[in-house]
């Protein structure tokens, strides 16, 4: 999968400047995609030039004027393309694994305190996902967008508690199996 589809998905929404696309992709993109404000400029760009995307320029005081895309029949015909396509998983690139396949010819303690940052990094996100559910669950029947925006919502959760549950059980195996290096 590209940035691109994922931006035209946003925009499937509503129209949106490059700013406002970045806020969104930190708010309810973030727990499957990551982009920097910088990639999204840029791929929309690249967008414009196929003709994916359109905008308008909203005139701004004292500000250069914003421009707020919208996706054109051809992008919403390229999704369509895109979404026909198989998935694949993502490949595992993670060098916290990496760390841990190599711990028994190292010291413990170095890597059970990665594993107990990594573990408040993950319980963070987790909370932050957390908090995100309750408007879910105080909102028994939220439009459907926001059905399918709980889906991956739900995902973001189950891999942040994942990782929690993994790093707790290695953490409780370094801990019992000290070694000496």
């Amino acid at each position: 999968m590209a940035l691109v589809h994922t931006i035209l998905t946003v925009l499937c929404e509503h129209p949106a400047s490059g700013y406002d696309l970045s806020k969104q992709f930190e708010e309810t993109v973030s727990c499957y995609w990551k982009a920097s404000q910088q990639q999204i400029y840029r791929e929309l760009g690249k967008m414009e030039e196929k003709g994916w995307v359109s905008f308008e320029l909203v005139p701004q005081a004292g500000k250069p004027d914003k421009k707020i895309y919208a996706i054109t029949d051809a992008g919403t015909q390229e999704l369509r393309r895109w979404y026909q396509e198989p998935t694949e998983p993502t490949p595992i690139r993670e060098d916290l694994l990496v760390k841990v396949l190599g711990g028994a010819h190292l010291p413990n303690d170095r890597l059970i305190q990665e594993l107990q940052r990594r573990r408040q990094m993950h319980q963070a996100q987790l909370t932050s996902y957390q908090e995100k559910e309750g408007w879910y669950q105080s909102h028994p029947n939220p439009p459907r967008q926001e059905q399918y925006r709980y889906l991956t919502l739900r995902r973001g959760i189950r891999y942040e508690q994942d990782w929690i549950d993994w790093c707790d059980e290695v953490l409780t195996f370094l801990k019992q199996n000290t070694n000496e290096v």
